[in-house]
């Protein structure tokens, strides 16, 4: 089994591999014949601790891939810092991991303002900031920030792909918008204004924001539901998400409820009002159910994650989550990147390979690819619908691109 798991992973990141130049051996910070430091931030505790889950599912794939004997022999010593989703802890520990730990590179860090906090400091000393858990589209930015790569969606072009659904779905469909005030939800708007094009200010008949700091949003879902809108984009994360659920029901409103992908988290967004009262809530996915067996189960990919989760992360406090595929896919496609890299591993060498990726993604839907150029770093740019069947997010449809 455990050679079979392997050549799986193997095919999975296939579209990786050209066989690596085994010559003179060329090591940068935190690599040795023997090991690779990898360092995160991680919210392990705060407002956003359930993506914390994200990084301690991380925690047993590096020790899989250890277990089997590392990366070209080399085993991943991966060292993860709470940050509690605090800027200023992440800076606090993103120095500690550099100066102190001497990592390689960072790697799956979560949050657009953590990320952001540490982005100038990890470009100006050219540490590779890779696959940074943020859709924000300032991070496409490898201009000014070659060393930050995304590993999620675009906000924007979450946005985008919103409203070609919504476009048919809803045809008639007045929009109401609740959006965060920051760069997460600025750049949803920003894409769903796009891609309705001149029919944005007819079809969005009220947005209005809210502070993060905010301890309610009864104000701004009353101000919305006294539109009539048929269609409610609700840009925000979980527990705010649970909020205006709650008071849309208060006041009668039903419109079609449209959430971010990282929100669509049931156990955090719709448990808190009840599940019933969250059925058909619209989101979008780019994974693979991990309890659809019946669906994916004769393919490589899942029969890896299967074999990785039942061996490494049967304590995983949700079995169920999706948070336990976004792992497995990025923790994958990271190994693949290092195992290109062969004995070459310098910051340059890694951030060339990064740089010029194509390629499936672990758990991730067939036909979506993770695309990256020196000039583009907007990697994703295609998603399925999936809505709240009262149990969990269930796909619907095709495939949505946008270019």
């Amino acid at each position: 089994m455990r050679k079979s798991v392997w050549v799986a992973l193997a095919l999975l990141t296939g579209g990786l591999a050209v066989q690596p130049a085994w010559a003179q051996k060329h090591y940068g910070p935190g690599v040795t014949d023997s090991a690779i430091k990898i360092g995160q931030t991680a919210p392990l505790s705060g407002p956003f601790s359930v993506s914390g889950n994200v990084a301690k599912a991380q925690i047993t794939f590096f020790k899989m891939i250890n277990d089997r004997g590392g990366v070209n022999g080399r085993k991943i010593e991966f060292t993860v810092y709470d940050d509690g989703y605090n800027p200023a802890r992440t800076v606090e520990q993103t120095r500690k991991l550099v100066e102190e730990d001497k990592v390689f590179l960072l790697f799956g860090s979560t949050g657009t303002p953590t990320n952001l906090a540490v982005r100038k400091y990890l470009n100006t000393n050219k540490v590779p900031q890779l696959f940074l858990v943020s859709g924000a589209p300032q991070f496409d930015d490898p201009k000014h920030y070659p060393w930050s790569i995304p590993g999620a969606g675009n906000y924007q072009t979450e946005g985008r792909i919103d409203a070609k659904y919504i476009l048919v779905a809803k045809p008639d469909a007045k929009i109401a918008v609740l959006y965060q005030n920051d760069d997460l939800g600025r750049g949803f708007l920003k894409g769903l204004r796009q891609e309705l094009g001149d029919k944005a200010d007819r079809v969005i008949v009220s947005q209005v924001s809210y502070e993060p700091s905010d301890p309610t949003v009864d104000s701004q879902i009353i101000t919305l539901a006294a539109t009539g809108a048929t269609v409610f984009a609700d840009y925000a994360l979980p527990k705010i998400v649970a909020q205006a659920l709650r008071k849309s029901i208060d006041l009668g409103w039903h419109p079609l409820h449209v959430i971010p992908a990282i929100a669509a988290i049931p156990e955090a967004a719709f448990k808190p009002v009840g599940f019933q009262n969250a059925v058909g809530t619209i989101s979008l996915t780019a994974l693979k159910d991990p309890t659809d067996q019946a669906q994916w189960g004769k393919s490589p990919d899942f029969q890896a994650f299967s074999a990785w989760m039942g061996k490494y992360n049967n304590s995983s406090p949700d079995k169920a989550s999706v948070l336990n595929s976004v792992a497995f896919g990025s923790a994958s496609l990271l190994i693949a990147v290092l195992a290109q890299c062969g004995d070459d591993l310098t910051r340059d060498h890694v951030l060339k390979i990064a740089t010029h990726l194509d390629v499936a993604v672990p758990m991730f839907l067939p036909g979506i690819r993770f695309h990256t150029t020196p000039d583009n770093y907007d990697a994703f740019r295609q998603a399925q619908i999936a809505r709240f069947n009262g149990t969990k997010m269930e796909p619907i449809g095709q495939l949505i691109s946008v270019r």
